[in-house]
């Protein structure tokens, strides 16, 4: 959802332990029980070419919000993890909990991890289908946070997780050393 402005390239294809990091997402949310993924915008060629399938950004550059509503819209699934593709250390047990968190909570409309510090971490969240048109109205009213686009939906939170599985890299010095 991002164009990557801090880290100053496109985090998707930096290479961390000798892979890209969409594609050490896509490995973890495989790992984890994923029956499909998708890479939501970025370079297609690129990602095409790392074995991911990908779907345009609704509006490119324009944050996490409408790459939420382009992956719900992308997968047809009781439950869609959407997850940054700069996440430091993927956690494939992690994204099965947020994942199983909504699923075994039929009254929410999205389950979101909650870091140590309190922090709800909403590019690594489960989201149900019925949660678009919330997501839609929100960003037609003017939000463009996924925070501030939650408001009327049922959220799940999830806690005690690792925090290294929520961590992502926002500039170069977020990137594990001798990545």
């Amino acid at each position: 959802g991002g164009a990557s402005r801090r880290m100053g390239r496109d985090k998707a294809l930096l290479v961390v332990d000798g892979r890209p990091m969409a594609r050490r997402v896509a490995d973890a949310a495989m790992a984890a029980g994923a029956a499909e993924v998708v890479a939501v915008g970025g370079d297609a060629p690129a990602l095409a070419g790392l074995g991911l399938r990908v779907v345009p950004d609704l509006e490119p550059g324009a944050g996490p919000l409408l790459a939420v509503v382009a992956a719900l819209d992308a997968v047809p699934a009781d439950a869609v993890l959407v997850a940054g593709c700069d996440l430091v250390a993927p956690s494939p047990s992690a994204m099965a909990r947020v994942v199983g968190a909504l699923l075994a909570a039929p009254d929410a409309d999205v389950a979101v991890p909650v870091d140590p510090a309190g922090v709800h971490q909403w590019v690594h969240a489960a989201w149900r289908p019925r949660a678009r048109p919330e997501l839609v109205a929100a960003h037609r009213s003017g939000a463009r946070s996924v925070r501030r686009a939650v408001v009327g939906l049922a959220v799940h939170e999830v806690r005690d997780l690792p925090a290294d599985a929520l961590r992502d890299a926002d500039v170069p010095g977020d990137l594990p050393e001798g990545r």
